[in-house]
């Protein structure tokens, strides 16, 4: 067991076990997330080298490189941290209940359902009361996933229904995006357009806070549920001979997931894959355990979508590509080979 650290509440509320080589992956990882944002901070029309980046965040920069780096490329930058770990931990929690490689909140839908209600609200609220953009996207999320879980559900949840039913409740999300942005005006059109390709192009700091706070909490929500996750990963009648409250847990869990997905749809757009790669990836250097996967899988998805961005954003430039572009280039032949690897199953 020296192998091991346990994190452990005030009066036992809450513990978590984890492998140490897993917490070094993810302190790893996370100081990745920090080199590439240095690195991302520095790129643009005006090139800033890493130290002298690392200079204004130590109060030592010129005062070009501070309005530089801190008004027009960090919000940016953190948004982008953000979004990847809000999908990225989503992806993890949908994989870590349902029991299915193939599940995520972009390919069964739910991100469809943020999508829904986050584009009428740009297309057909005033953009003062944008600070309630988030909380649509949440219920968008949130009611697409109960119907989509709903719908699944026949003496428990199989997962076969479960991907066919999220493919189908995405599809028809589509259309109804579609519907909305063929009769909205034609000034927000574009701008409706850009959004579901996945982009945090213009983003600021008022976006920031915007999301902030949502995604931080249900971050540290979705950890101090990872052993109610674990239990279910074994079934849902050893997982109910142990004393879980499956159905309170897995509900809770899927609330977590659509308010994590609505969070970050709800500035970044439809950022496709990044919940699905994520996972994988964490999975495969720590095993099934979702409290080892889950935090790796944040830093993970947080690292995936700074690096596409920065590509997206210098590879074709002056062009800013939509962010969401790379990460469909690199997720949908990643999707193809796992629906190959699982064909028998």
């Amino acid at each position: 067991m020296k192998s091991y650290a346990t994190l452990r509440g005030r009066k036992g509320t809450f513990s978590l076990l984890i492998h140490k080589r897993t917490l070094l992956l993810t302190l790893l990882f996370a100081l990745l997330v920090i080199a590439a944002a240095v690195v991302s901070l520095g790129i643009g029309e005006l090139k800033i080298h890493p130290v002298d980046v690392l200079k204004v965040f130590a109060g030592m920069g010129t005062e070009q490189n501070e309005i530089v780096v801190k008004q027009f490329r960090l919000p940016r930058v953190l948004v982008a941290i953000l979004v990847g770990a809000a999908l990225a931990a989503a992806g993890a929690i949908m994989q870590g209940i349902v029991r299915n490689p193939l599940a995520s909140p972009d390919i069964l839908g739910i991100t469809g359902g943020a999508s829904v209600t986050a584009v009428g609200f740009l297309l057909y609220f005033d953009t003062a009361s944008i600070k309630w953009l988030p909380p649509a996207a949440f219920a968008g999320a949130t009611l697409i996933t109960l119907v989509i879980y709903a719908l699944a559900w026949k003496k428990g949840v199989s997962s076969l229904r479960l991907v066919m039913i999220g493919v189908g409740m995405k599809i028809a999300a589509n259309a109804v995006i579609t519907i909305l942005i063929m009769f909205s005006p034609f000034i927000l059109q574009n701008k409706a357009t850009l959004w579901l390709t996945g982009s945090i192009y213009g983003v600021d700091w008022n976006d920031v806070q915007l999301i902030a706070p949502w995604i931080v909490i249900l971050l540290l929500l979705a950890l101090l549920m990872t052993r109610r996750v674990n239990v279910q990963q074994l079934g849902d009648e050893i997982a109910t001979g142990v004393g879980t409250r499956i159905q309170f847990d897995r509900f809770a869990l899927l609330v977590i997931c659509a308010a994590l997905t609505g969070a970050a749809v709800a500035v970044g757009g439809e950022i496709s894959f990044v919940a699905l790669l994520a996972p994988h990836i964490a999975k495969q250097m720590t095993g099934p355990s979702f409290g080892g996967a889950m935090p790796l899988s944040a830093c993970v998805g947080a690292l995936i979508v700074v690096v596409a961005d920065l590509i997206a954003r210098t590879a074709f430039s002056p062009i800013d590509v939509p962010v969401g572009v790379f990460t469909s280039a690199v997720g949908a032949p990643f999707f193809i080979y796992l629906l190959y690897r699982n064909r028998k199953r």
